[in-house]
């Protein structure tokens, strides 16, 4: 019965979201707000464990597809993408607040952003009205997540790993994971079996696709680097 009682306030709570949702979208589409831009370069960062947060939120994104007949949300996805930068930050606050040696920090640094080079890795937290359907490991969901960016590239991913129980790092540290919501750490290659890059190295943005029989809906990150490329190439 408690569980019956969560989901229906789960729903009345998501239709609520959705309705601010539509609002917020219609103020923000005239008021010019988007979300920040990011980079894909490498090198070396400056970061503070202070800075986590920041770097958290520019690389973060929140969609929600929703059922205008109904005010429902059916699904709604956060979803971090793990780029070097990223993983840079992520790397100095785990550092701080585990108290790694030089030497420690040094070897994890080293070792995630080698996992850059063959892979593109996000951190997924979704909810969907139909919870049986909305894990993405299972044969009966709603939803397929595709890799895409602006020049059509669009790419399945390599593995989906569900985390069944968020601990501790997961709740601090990416923390939109609740209980009410599946957590995936999703992997996709980053070049094609004949060898292009599965996202563009001219592409204005890259993203997460999730579509299904109720719709379809996209988060998008946009290349600060890219786009300065391409209004300069106008000129």
């Amino acid at each position: 019965m408690a569980r019956m009682g969560e989901s229906v306030g789960m729903r009345q709570t998501a239709r609520l979201l959705a309705s601010c949702g539509i609002a917020l979208a219609l103020s923000a589409s005239g008021t010019g707000c988007s979300e920040p831009q990011v980079s894909m370069r490498k090198g070396a960062r400056e970061y503070t464990d202070n800075d986590y947060p920041q770097v958290l939120e520019r690389w973060t994104r929140t969609k929600s597809l929703v059922a205008l007949s109904e005010l429902d949300s059916l699904l709604t996805v956060t979803a971090t993408f793990e780029s070097w930068d990223f993983r840079w930050a992520y790397v100095v606050k785990y550092a701080n607040d585990y108290r790694l040696t030089v030497e420690q920090r040094r070897t994890l640094l080293e070792r995630t952003l080698q996992e850059t080079q063959d892979s593109h890795r996000f951190y997924v937290a979704l909810y969907g009205t139909k919870v049986r359907w909305a894990d993405l490991t299972k044969p009966q969901t709603a939803w397929i997540v595709r890799l895409i960016d602006e020049g059509g590239n669009e790419t399945a991913p390599t593995s989906i790993e569900l985390v069944t129980r968020p601990g501790p790092l997961e709740i601090q540290y990416f923390p939109y994971s609740t209980v009410w919501r599946h957590v995936f750490r999703i992997k996709f290659p980053t070049t094609t079996p004949d060898g292009r890059p599965t996202i563009g190295s001219e592409a204005r943005w890259f993203g997460l696709r999730f579509a299904g029989a109720e719709g379809n809906e996209e988060l998008r990150w946009e290349i600060g680097e890219a786009a300065a490329a391409a209004k300069t190439a106008e000129r």
